[in-house]
């Protein structure tokens, strides 16, 4: 008997499945916790020495997550998922060697010998099969309804992911649009205003005194009007909305309390947190620079092993102020540094959280006209730096 790959969807229907997997940009991404932690959870909810979050593709089928697997990617004629998706609930298959579809797979009579195979769907909020959270086994045998249940629960977990992603992605294009619209019509509204201010100076010089006041007094109006476009183009082209008021912060009593505040997750690793910093101010704005500082200082905390060290220092350089967090964590390679500040990424994929921190802090030095940078090196620590104006 020969090895029967699964059958594609009529091409209309499969045309729609794979633009809906792909308008979540999710393929060829870095691993992530989130999605580490549903393989970990299957595997050990069922008791399966292999467990994948799988990805459908047109000749491919990949993997956002697996457990005992070892590769990121295999072709689509031998997958088994891409039969999974063909049905209308989760397919399991109790003994492979025993089902015609499968018994001739190389992944069956080869290595690494699969003889159990169970996988629920990931379905699009439009119904559509998009790929599966499967459990393998090279041995046969079945599910109790309650692992059946979780891993359900874990594919709606997984869609669940994919749709956040979904539409943080979109709510960024539609305030990009947004902000160029903003632009363009506060250029285009400050051309018709500059010619209105030209002419009130030209018709100024041979007016009456009370005529020059009260077209002063106009001119003073277009002149905050033209302020407030500038002001609002500014605001619309950084595309995190509109620009805080900014003022004199003090940054040493804000890192003293940064400090206090990480001061007890720091001692729980036996981590050094020390503080430097010299009477310097910033103009900032003091609620966002404690989101920026405390995102930064919690990932040092959370990337140091026991017994490192952090530090926080701020410094006058130049006309500006750098806030600085150094830490002996587990450091990046440059490649990793690259897309840091990208949304879901993370240093460590098997790490707590969604790997937002540093997407809002992103967002977040926007907001406040600073520059951000980072050097690091992979197993001796990272510097972030935070660069503002002087206040």
């Amino acid at each position: 008997m020969a090895h029967l790959a699964a059958p594609k969807l009529p091409n209309a229907a499969e045309q729609r499945r794979l633009a809906a997997l792909h308008a979540y940009g999710i393929l060829d991404t870095a691993k992530e916790s989130a999605f580490e932690d549903i393989t970990r959870i299957a595997s050990l909810v069922c008791g399966t020495p292999i467990a994948v979050v799988n990805l459908i593709d047109g000749e491919r089928q990949w993997f956002k997550s697996e457990v005992g697997l070892g590769v990121r990617e295999t072709p689509l004629a031998t997958s088994i998922c891409a039969h999974a998706i063909l049905e209308h609930d989760m397919l399991v298959v109790p003994d492979t060697t025993l089902d015609r579809r499968f018994a001739e797979n190389p992944l069956v009579t080869g290595d690494p010998g699969l003889r159990f195979y169970a996988g629920a769907l990931l379905k699009t909020p439009d119904g559509l099969a998009i790929g599966t959270v499967c459990v393998l086994d090279t041995e046969p045998r079945g599910l109790t309804q309650q692992q059946i249940d979780i891993l359900r629960g874990l594919a709606r977990q997984v869609i669940t992911q994919l749709e956040l992603r979904r539409m943080l992605a979109l709510s960024e294009r539609k305030t990009r649009h947004l902000g160029s619209l903003v632009t363009a019509a506060g250029h285009d509204l400050k051309a018709p205003l500059r010619s209105a201010l030209y002419a009130i100076d030209r018709s100024s010089v041979a007016s009456a005194p009370e005529v020059q006041m009260r077209l002063a007094g106009a001119t003073a109006q277009l002149l905050d009007i033209d302020r407030q476009l500038t002001s609002l183009s500014v605001a619309a082209s950084s595309g995190v909305g509109l620009v805080p008021e900014l003022a004199p912060v003090a940054i040493a009593p804000l890192l003293a309390a940064m400090e206090q505040a990480w001061r007890v997750a720091a001692e729980r690793k036996h981590i050094t947190l020390s503080t430097a910093a010299s009477a310097v101010s910033v103009m900032g704005h003091a609620a966002l620079l404690e989101t920026l500082i405390g995102n930064l200082l919690s990932n040092a905390v959370k990337y140091t092993p026991n017994g490192g060290e952090v530090r926080l220092e701020a410094r006058q350089d130049g006309d500006g102020v750098e806030i600085s967090i150094t830490d002996t964590g587990i450091g990046m390679t440059p490649e990793a540094t690259e897309e840091l500040f990208g949304a879901f990424r993370q240093a460590d994929p098997t790490a707590d959280g969604l790997g937002l921190g540093l997407w809002i802090v992103q967002q977040t030095a926007d907001a406040l006209d600073a520059t951000l940078s980072v050097r690091s090196v992979p197993g001796e620590g990272s510097r972030f730096a935070v660069r503002l104006k002087a206040g």
